[in-house]
């Protein structure tokens, strides 16, 4: 079996795609309930955030090709389209992806603290619905503890950024005075969470929480003295909005063209700046289109992310090297484990050998057969028993001139300290 990484990303992809290769919420169970029922995958964990959807499986020798065809059918994608975009990682290659997604050094914004968040909700999902299994486990919890290595002994979650915070840092150079501006934010997640609290910090004037609950929507606002409303309210809202950041997990756009288009007349054509961080979309493109309104995504927010990219560029070399070692640390335990599979395979076939040998001894001895001859033959018929599939395979191996089997096996079956025939 393998371990397999397997998705795109914001480096991949056009958010066009990753989109279209998100998954919903609603979505999530259904959709790991049919990887996991493919035949060759036997653990599964789906990973799927604005910016990347991944899945960390282990797999049959040959099974990176049928997940990539469930992926492109859960979301009716050509299998082509999919394959330009996709990227895929095996063994050590896929858990240095992950420790490297777990500490934000694949993000968009390095050293970014949210996906981790992220990481362990999907982690949590997986295994809640029996996605896991030992090795997805084990490999899920030697990252955390390598992210928690990463943020102690570096400094790469030092001033921490985010994209909510590159979406702030780009709206205060369109508005020299946040006080007087009005901010309409859309959702109630982490994200929104984070966006509300750099802009109540950067003193914006007021600030309106929207949401599919109002009861979700409150419980941001309330800490930041904000008006909560639900999506009903939105079109009264937006007239007033001079910010507008949205991040829902809403499978369809949120403001359509029409929407704001009214709003605006409303403003009477006062501009409007519009951040769109979800995936996918809850804004839709063609209300870019409008001359009065300024809209984002989040791959627009490339400029102020480099920034950040190069004031953790030190930092992000310290934690690939505590990666690197995590990495190696993780491979060492596993090559154990593995010996001792093997181990407990080899001390049952051992077992199940003695035990038929024992069982044929008592009956001979239950017939009033010699004692002396019946343990003779016990001896004599165990030993035989044992050596003789080495002995075929060494043969086997000696007439292939595979002397690093000979060498190991003379390693592995020969008692160092016993004396030869010859001495």
């Amino acid at each position: 079996m393998t371990l397999l990484a397997l998705g795109i990303n914001h480096k991949t992809a056009t958010v066009e795609v990753r989109e279209q290769v998100a998954f919903t919420p609603v979505q999530l169970e259904k959709a790991l309930t049919e990887l996991r029922a493919l035949s060759v995958v036997h653990e599964a964990a789906v990973l799927s955030t604005c910016n990347r959807t991944e899945l960390y499986c282990v797999v049959d020798d040959a099974g990176e090709q049928p997940v990539l065809a469930w992926l492109s059918r859960f979301h009716d994608l050509r299998i082509e389209q999919l394959t330009r975009c996709a990227y895929h990682y095996h063994e050590g290659e896929a858990a240095r992806h992950l420790m490297r997604v777990a500490v934000g050094l694949d993000s968009m914004v390095l050293g970014e603290p949210q996906i981790l968040g992220q990481l362990k909700d999907a982690y949590q999902f997986a295994r809640t619905h029996k996605g896991l299994g030992g090795e997805l486990e084990r490999l899920f919890q030697h990252t955390f503890a390598v992210a928690k290595q990463v943020r102690t002994e570096t400094a790469i979650g030092e001033n921490p950024v985010s994209v909510a915070y590159a979406a702030v840092s780009m709206a205060s150079h369109i508005f020299d005075d946040f006080s007087r501006a009005t901010a309409l934010l859309i959702g109630a997640g982490e994200t929104i969470e984070l966006v509300a609290r750099h802009l109540f910090d950067a003193g914006v004037g007021s600030l309106i929480v929207a949401n599919r609950t109002r009861e979700r929507a409150e419980r941001v606002a309330g800490s930041i003295n904000a008006q909560a409303i639900s999506l009903d309210e939105i079109p009264d809202a937006l007239a007033k909005a001079d910010i507008v950041i949205s991040s829902t997990a809403a499978p369809l756009p949120i403001l359509g063209k029409g929407m704001v288009e009214r709003a605006l007349k409303k403003r009477r054509y006062r501009p409007v700046f519009m951040v769109d961080i979800a995936v996918p979309r809850d804004i839709e493109p063609q209300v870019g289109e409008l001359s009065d309104v300024f809209l984002y995504t989040v791959d627009d927010l490339q400029e102020v992310i480099e920034e950040n990219r190069r004031h953790r560029q030190v930092a992000a070399e310290q934690a690939e090297t505590l990666i690197e070692q995590g990495v190696e640390h993780w491979q060492h335990e596993r090559r154990i484990r593995s010996a001792g599979d093997l181990i407990r395979r080899y001390r049952g076939y051992g077992d199940e050998l003695r035990a038929a040998s024992e069982a044929q001894a008592l009956a001979q001895l239950a017939r009033g057969e010699d004692p002396e001859k019946v343990v003779s033959r016990l001896a004599k018929q165990l030993a035989n028993k044992l050596m003789h599939g080495p002995t075929l395979k060494l043969r086997e191996a000696s007439g292939a001139q595979r002397q690093d089997l000979i060498k190991a096996a003379e390693a592995l079956l020969l008692d160092p300290s016993a004396p030869s025939r010859d001495s």
